[in-house]
């Protein structure tokens, strides 16, 4: 099991160096795109390289943007698998929090810590082929923070967690818990970290059905992503909108997704 995890790791680190080839080389064909667009001079550090970029842009017939990375591959073709933990000793509102977060995320199961150091939790994840982890933390009782794992090679991003309300705060909530896959819609994430952050928590999610009345709303305002939980129900051509909770907002920092 070792050697076959040292040898994924290291295809998985060469195809990453082949990632960051691919991206120096359509920089410098969107430079000289740029260039020829605007009738600039091609940049000095261009020219010795400029008719072979030019010769493969021909070629191509335009120039595209590389993948980032590969690391969501699988997104869509298979469920993603999530187990939900917690810091250790939690409270029993973290506790509480925790299956509130399980039971928001289809197919995730609530792991509990126990006195399991984090190379214990991941050990325990791969061996499941566990597709995501999350960790929940705390500060004085009121949950806080939460680490996003993915499996087998990251990303991890750490978010803070601020105006956490539970189900049973929520006025009129609805009691029940649709077992339907969620629909998703993820708002103002338009910058690079934006749609980092967006591919993270979108492929904890699996592919819902077509008529699935369950609705997840992850939406970014000044960096703050505010989530809400419903389910609707069409009555005719209205349109009855229950909250299932929980809600809560997150907020990552430039340097919290390695």
């Amino acid at each position: 099991m070792l050697r076959r995890n040292v040898r994924l790791r290291k295809e998985f680190l060469y195809r990453k160096n082949l990632e960051g080839k691919e991206k120096e080389v359509y920089e410098k064909k969107r430079k000289l795109k740029d260039a020829m667009d605007n009738g600039t001079e091609v940049p000095t550090e261009l020219r010795p390289e400029a008719k072979k970029l030019m010769r493969d842009m021909k070629i191509e017939g335009d120039i595209q943007a590389p993948d980032r990375d590969d690391e969501y591959t699988n997104a869509g073709v298979t469920d993603p698998k999530v187990f939900v933990t917690t810091s250790r000793d939690p409270s029993s509102k973290l506790i509480q929090f925790s299956k509130e977060v399980r039971d928001m995320i289809p197919n995730a199961a609530k792991l509990n810590r126990g006195s399991h150091s984090e190379a214990e939790l991941m050990d325990a994840c791969k061996a499941n082929e566990v597709t995501d982890l999350i960790i929940l933390s705390e500060t004085r009782g009121v949950p806080d923070g939460m680490v996003v794992c993915h499996l087998p090679y990251g990303p991890t991003a750490y978010f803070g967690i601020m105006n956490c309300v539970m189900r049973h705060d929520i006025p009129d909530v609805d009691p029940s818990n649709p077992s339907q896959y969620p629909h998703l819609i993820l708002d103002n994430f338009t910058t690079d970290l934006g749609k980092r952050i967006s591919n993270i928590l979108k492929y904890l999610f699996p592919v819902p059905k077509e008529d699935s009345h369950r609705v997840a709303t992850f939406a970014n305002n000044d960096d703050f992503v505010s989530f809400r939980h419903h389910f609707y129900k069409k009555e005719g051509k209205a349109i009855e909108l229950r909250e299932l909770g929980p809600r809560f907002e997150l907020k990552a920092g430039d340097n919290s997704i390695v």
